[in-house]
């Protein structure tokens, strides 16, 4: 029987154990292995943290470059500093701050309307410009 099992597996006759729910051959070392193994991981992901934050900060001087050559301002100084302007102009008020409104959107002064009517007004005929100045 053992011959014909034999020729059946090829000669496999020591994994038919483990096959058919036997004990498995344990390995005296394998926990030593297992520790190296984790071991060597936790190395690799350090050594690739570090080339990774060593790229980051190559990046940051070639960004602080350019910065420096247009005369940018990094985004965090930016918001820091419009912030501030927000604070300072709205600093006692009670309510919310307003926001801005842009020049020429019904938020001008008196003064600018009649600069336009008087401009108009330039434009008529001498008779219409006595009729609207009384």
């Amino acid at each position: 029987m053992d011959f014909v099992m034999k020729q059946a597996l090829g000669g496999a006759t020591k994994d038919m154990g483990k096959m058919l729910g036997g004990e498995e051959e344990k390995d005296p070392d394998a926990q030593k292995k297992e520790e190296e193994r984790q071991e060597a991981l936790r190395q690799q992901e350090e050594e690739r943290k570090a080339k990774h934050a060593r790229m980051e900060a190559d990046r940051e001087k070639v960004r602080q470059a350019i910065r420096d050559k247009y005369g940018l301002k990094k985004k965090e100084e930016k918001e820091a500093e419009e912030k501030a302007a927000m604070e300072q102009a709205c600093e006692g008020s009670l309510t919310r701050p307003k926001k801005a409104i842009p020049a020429g959107c019904g938020a001008e002064d008196d003064e600018d309307e009649e600069s336009i009517l008087d401009t108009v007004l330039k434009f008529l005929p001498g008779p219409l410009q006595d009729m609207f100045k009384k």
